[in-house]
């Protein structure tokens, strides 16, 4: 798997608080505001979060960074409010000095990233927002199932942060990852514990569950993409429909997923592949019309045709299948108008394409 080696700095936030952000991988830059179940450090060996990076990272200048009260940021004495992440998601994104950039938000992050973005519309070229809202469960005129509901969840997590039992224990990892394996889900149960503090957890999801940014994403104006799983128990299916169809233009992509957070061991995750690969502007043009009109995708597997591999390795070394890879390849050729693999493999040469293989 990609792993791009990381920078770690940082920054301060306008109320003063320190937040940790770190960089890695190359190409134009990506800011994930992914939300405050993360660490920087812990992230890189996380099975959850490892194939988020690797992916994020493999043709982006990646900048990502610990939420206020997480992580290797500030967690002591913080205060929690939507204000506040948005200022912080600001402080990155000045003292990483991106001008123009893709943004990719998770959940909250995806909220702070749409305020963001009609504030400096200039500077975010596409937006990619998912499992997000535009209202969340207790903002605006919440019923009574929904309060009773957010702080009966609020109590068993709160029960189930120092204690070991299984029914109290995994009750926050079960809900945000129904279907992982025994090993995922004890890993993203251990990272959780290790990101933050308990009385950190609690302020920030009840600040989390209020948050409503319903009247700003109608304004909105960048290329958008909204992602979210079906089966989603955290955020419900409809808060990204909804939201999808408040946002001008957006493209929306249902995840065949029961997972808040995608996991890279189930089928869904290469929908996710295909929807960023489809939907995030590809490399620096070669030259060639046909060539340049490829997808990002489909410049990653003439690459590797280019360099003389066959459609199985190719798809091992793109974590896809073997028969996704020959259909890349038969695309290509359409594209490109031509009839064969070695024509492929001279034409993106001659645009230089698999010289990495050659150095």
């Amino acid at each position: 798997m990609f792993q791009p080696a990381q920078q770690i700095r940082f920054c301060t936030s306008r109320d003063g608080t320190r937040i940790a952000y770190a960089t890695c991988g190359t190409g134009p830059p990506l800011l994930w505001a992914a939300s405050w179940f993360h660490h920087l450090e812990l992230d890189w060996v996380s099975p959850i979060w490892r194939p988020w990076i690797s992916l994020l990272s493999q043709r982006h200048t990646l900048v990502r960074y610990d939420w206020r009260g997480c992580g290797l940021s500030d967690r002591d004495q913080v205060e929690f409010s939507f204000d506040k992440f948005v200022e912080d998601l600001e402080a990155v994104i000045g003292a990483a000095r991106l001008e123009q950039f893709v943004l990719f938000g998770i959940a909250a992050g995806a909220a702070a990233g749409m305020a963001y973005a009609v504030r400096y519309p200039k500077r975010i070229s596409r937006l990619v927002l998912y499992a997000s809202y535009a209202r969340n469960r207790l903002a605006g005129n919440p019923t009574p199932q929904d309060v009773e509901e957010s702080q009966a969840r609020l109590k068993v997590i709160e029960l189930g942060w120092p204690n070991d039992t299984r029914a109290y224990g995994q009750f926050f990892t079960a809900l945000h990852l129904p279907d992982a394996s025994t090993e995922q889900s004890q890993s993203f149960s251990n990272l959780v514990r290790q990101t933050t503090s308990l009385a950190n957890n609690d302020a920030m999801r009840r600040t989390f569950s209020r948050i409503d940014v319903q009247d700003i994403v109608p304004k909105v104006r960048c290329p958008t993409l909204v992602l979210h799983s079906r089966g989603n128990s955290v955020i419900p299916f409809e808060s990204g429909r909804s939201l999808a169809g408040l946002i001008p233009g957006a493209r929306f992509v249902p995840l065949d997923s029961n997972n808040h957070v995608l996991l890279d061991t189930e089928p869904a995750w290469q929908q996710l592949v295909e929807a960023l690969d489809d939907f995030l502007p590809a490399p620096a043009g070669t030259g060639d019309p046909l060539l340049d009109a490829l997808t990002a995708r489909e410049r990653e597997v003439l690459e590797l045709v280019a360099q003389g591999l066959d459609n199985g390795t190719i798809g091992e070394q793109l974590h896809i299948s073997e028969r996704t890879a020959r259909n890349h390849v038969s695309a290509i050729l359409a594209k490109l108008g031509i009839n064969t693999r070695a024509q492929a493999i001279v034409r993106a040469r001659d645009a230089g394409f698999g010289r990495e293989k050659a150095r």
